[in-house]
């Protein structure tokens, strides 16, 4: 069965980073385009980063740009997403989701997802 777990979120001050996992089972992970998506409380889901089964990665958030960065360790068959510079307006939920192959933004075409892992920033 195919499964995603993210892990890593929590409470950090502003100008703090953290560092999501999204740890896949059931299939192999570079096959695959991850992306991060967020949801803030009252507002849509939006689309952060991706990274495609190729290694290529794809900007959804402007604001995230120069903060945020993707990565994958396909030994561990996990993704991450490395955040820093942490400012209020990045808290949110934050999912990963798995789809074959490219990266694309709208969450709808991504039939795998994971729970989801809080990230609050505040001090």
């Amino acid at each position: 069965q195919l499964q995603l777990v993210e892990s890593g979120g929590g409470l950090v001050q502003p100008g703090g980073s953290l560092r999501l996992s999204c740890a896949a089972s059931g299939f192999t992970l570079e096959y695959y385009a991850i992306g991060w998506f967020r949801q803030a409380p009252g507002k849509e889901r939006e689309g952060v980063l991706c990274i495609s089964n190729s290694g290529g990665t794809t900007l959804y958030a402007d604001s995230v740009k120069g903060r945020f960065t993707i990565s994958r360790d396909n030994a561990k068959n996990t993704v991450y997403l490395q955040m820093n510079s942490l400012s209020p307006e990045d808290t949110a939920v934050y999912y990963c989701a798995a789809r074959t192959s490219s990266c694309y933004s709208r969450g709808s075409w991504y039939p795998h997802w994971g729970q989801g892992t809080q990230v609050t920033v505040s001090s």
